[in-house]
């Protein structure tokens, strides 16, 4: 499986990528623009993530975003709603205004931070991943 994290805060990048290793590839990336252009660079190449985790506070484009682009570029592509790149919004949000602004605009998946291990594998099987 091709993970992109997109997580501007290092220590939390690092994190993740540690935790998220065992199911494939990781690809980091510290702000939107640059979580953008990788799903895109990987979608030519024929290449694509089968996994996002996506920090809604990031610089230069935030998570929500970059998780509505994705999105638009799905439907552009004529992907039917479920086929596209499964996205888990990571934040220290945990307010419901942005957890349901998170589902409307896309989000596969929430988690908020601090990310917990059991919460992250939770998530990922509930996805159809297997840990």
């Amino acid at each position: 499986m091709r993970i992109l994290i997109a997580e501007d805060d290092s220590t939390s990048a690092r994190y993740m990528s540690g935790l998220l290793a065992r199911f494939g590839e990781c690809v980091v990336v510290e702000d939107g623009e640059l979580a953008l252009a990788a799903y895109k660079a990987a979608l030519e190449e024929g290449k694509p993530f089968q996994l996002i985790c996506l920090d809604i506070m990031m610089p230069r484009k935030n998570g929500q975003e970059v998780l509505e682009d994705i999105r638009q570029l799905e439907r552009a592509a004529d992907m039917k709603p479920g086929q596209g790149v499964k996205i888990i919004m990571t934040t220290a949000l945990g307010d419901v205004r942005s957890v349901m602004s998170a589902y409307k605009g896309g989000a596969t998946a929430y988690i908020t931070k601090p990310i917990l291990t059991e919460r992250l594998y939770e998530t990922i099987c509930s996805l159809g991943f297997e840990v």
